[in-house]
């Protein structure tokens, strides 16, 4: 059985070091990118089973421009993806709500930072199930 291929894109080295060691602990195999523009060229080098992705990169938007990006594109909209974010502590504003609407918000999951080890295996485990 083939390991499932996971792609975290986020801007703190930290987050996503932990983050792999945790999927990788699990059996995933796991590829970073540290923005948007890192993150469109892993995935053209080879599309993976799920995104873990972050919003506030190089911009603040960043992570919300690329999901809307990903789903328009039909090579790319069906891989589940998954936003882990701190924007709620960052901001005050709680985008759980908005996970899966297709204009604004189209992602199949939505996490906030920090995220327990037991809650983000369960989270990609479904999603990967769903897809």
């Amino acid at each position: 059985m083939e390991r499932a291929g996971i792609l975290i894109i986020d801007d703190d080295p930290d987050i996503s070091e932990a983050m792999k060691v945790i999927l990788e602990n699990r059996g995933y195999s796991v590829r970073t990118a540290r923005d948007g523009t890192e993150g469109m060229e892993q995935i053209g080098a080879g599309k993976p089973d799920l995104i873990i992705l972050d919003v506030m990169m190089n911009t603040s938007r960043e992570g919300f421009i690329l999901s809307r990006e990903l789903k328009d594109n039909p090579e790319y909209k069906n891989i589940p993806i998954l936003m882990l974010t701190a924007v709620k502590e960052k901001t005050g504003l709680d985008f759980r709500p908005a996970a899966g609407d297709e204009s604004w918000l189209p992602v199949d999951e939505y996490l906030d930072k920090p995220v327990k080890p037991d809650l983000l295996l369960g989270t990609v485990e479904s999603l990967l199930k769903k897809s």
